[in-house]
């Protein structure tokens, strides 16, 4: 901790420095003639690229990236003089600044919440073992009862977790059921006169084969349940029937069919 304070303030010093020397260049500049400027720029300009050409990447200190950061703080047009580094590289440093400083102060902020004890936890599960209907608010309260102070969360984290039996999935269903199962849908066909018909499908999943359709322009439930009661005659409807949630299939529709 000690190290790490003498390195931060010696970080600090020179980026003082470096500050300082940048006020006295500016100071030294603005009373110089403009065509002496100029020169200057040309020739910091021509070493600038020079130094580019001759090496790849160069090696930047702590105090030179806090010495940007502080300048793109304070001065808008910064990324135009910045030759050495690209501008994300910059802001790259600030962010990883900003960052470092949050971790400092969490560690040496206020403390967090407090461990559970060993013991508490294997109340808790022995209490949710014990009682398998109770959830964590019942738990919470029973533990507030016996002068046990903790939280709701802490309480749902430690609980026992039931497993459940495996639901049947999706696929399986169709498997076992594919025989009485039984699709139906519209499609729209677009004619040459504009004009939009609705044809409806119905499709049996065994063999995947249209059991019935028919077409309409002006499809109502009435006239759904008739092609599904045509499809399937002499009581014949299957036991699983696949639909979307169209109006068309409402509660019309279900009594119908």
């Amino acid at each position: 901790m000690r190290t790490w304070s003498l390195r931060l303030l010696r970080q600090f010093l020179h980026l003082a420095l470096s500050a300082l020397h940048v006020s006295a260049a500016a100071v030294s500049s603005a009373l110089k003639s403009r065509a002496i400027l100029q020169l200057e720029n040309l020739a910091l300009r021509h070493q600038l690229g020079v130094l580019r050409r001759s090496v790849k990447r160069p090696k930047l200190t702590s105090a030179d990236r806090l010495l940007w950061i502080w300048l793109c703080e304070l001065w808008i047009d910064w990324r135009s003089s910045l030759v050495i580094v690209k501008p994300e590289t910059v802001i790259g440093w600030h962010r990883k600044g900003f960052r470092l400083f949050w971790t400092w102060k969490v560690r040496h902020g206020r403390p967090g919440r407090p461990p559970v004890s060993k013991e508490i936890r294997q109340l808790i599960r022995q209490m949710s073992r014990a009682n398998l209907l109770w959830g964590a608010p019942r738990i919470h309260g029973e533990l507030l009862k016996l002068g046990i102070d903790i939280g709701e969360t802490s309480v749902g984290k430690y609980i026992v977790r039931n497993r459940k039996p495996p639901s049947q999935t999706w696929r399986t269903f169709l498997e076992n059921h594919v025989n009485t199962t039984v699709s139906i849908d519209f499609l729209t066909v677009p004619t040459i006169r504009f004009q939009v018909l609705y044809v409806f499908l119905v499709l049996a999943h065994d063999r995947r084969r249209i059991v019935h359709f028919n077409v309409t322009a002006h499809p109502t439930a009435e006239w759904t349940g008739q092609q599904l009661r045509e499809a399937f005659p002499f009581e014949q409807v299957p036991r699983y029937l696949l639909r979307d949630r169209d109006g068309i299939f409402g509660s019309e529709f279900r009594k119908d069919v």
